[in-house]
Parts: C-alpha cells; sequence; structure tokens
C-alpha cells in the first residue's frame, strides 16, 4: 500500500522559513518524482515544485528563489525548504508521486498524494 504522509506544517510571521516533509512507502522510489502543491482558502490547488530525473527542481514563479525541493539520500522522503513566507503562501500543502515521464506541473500527472500539512502565514 502507497503512503506519503506530510509534517512540519504550522504557523509563522511573514518572513520566517517552515521545512515540510513527506515521508513515502510502498513507492518503487527510482521510479518516481516528487512534487509539493498547495491549496489557498477558496482557490483550486496548484502546483508549486517538482523533482526530475533528468532536470532540474522546477518550481512555479512565486517561490523561485524561497523555496527548495529536495529528497534524502535513500528518496524516500521528499522534503520543501520555505524561506522568506509570505501571506500568499498560506494554504493546505500536498506532496504527491507521479512517474517522473509524466508533466511535473500537472495535477492530473500524479497518482499519489499526501493527506496534506496547514502552513499559515501571518503579516
Amino acid at each position: 500500500q502507497v503512503q506519503l504522509v506530510e509534517s512540519g506544517g504550522g504557523s509563522v510571521q511573514s518572513g520566517g522559513s517552515l521545512r515540510l516533509s513527506c515521508t513515502t512507502s510502498g513507492l518503487a522510489a527510482r521510479n518516481y518524482c516528487g512534487g509539493w502543491f498547495r491549496q489557498a482558502p477558496g482557490k483550486e490547488r496548484e502546483w508549486v515544485a517538482a523533482i526530475n530525473n533528468d532536470r532540474p527542481a522546477e518550481y512555479i514563479e512565486s517561490v523561485k528563489g524561497r523555496f527548495t525541493i529536495s529528497p534524502d539520500n535513500a528518496m524516500n522522503t521528499l522534503y520543501l525548504e520555505m524561506d522568506s513566507l509570505k501571506p500568499e503562501d498560506t494554504g493546505i500543502y500536498y506532496c504527491a508521486a507521479r512517474s517522473c515521464r509524466r508533466a511535473w506541473w500537472l495535477r492530473t500527472a500524479y497518482a499519489y498524494w499526501g493527506q496534506g500539512t496547514q502552513v499559515t502565514v501571518s503579516s
């Protein structure tokens, strides 16, 4: 059974930092690439960052230079380091896994999802 479990969310003030973790089990890590999405209240879930196996990590424009996605050495945990947080970064953050051949920016490309972790940034 495939499981993705996020942790590390919380409440911070603008300019603060958080590190999200996503622990995976039941996946053949070498066949999958991870990504992070977020969903703000009243808005659709949007792609934030993605790992690729044949090119550098990709980020949505609004988080470039502030967020960093990375896997651990065993490829069982996916991290999202978030610095210089802004109120507009508030939302539920989800990790997800897809076949590395599929488009990293498409929600429908991801077959497995975590339950989400709340991030709240106050001004």
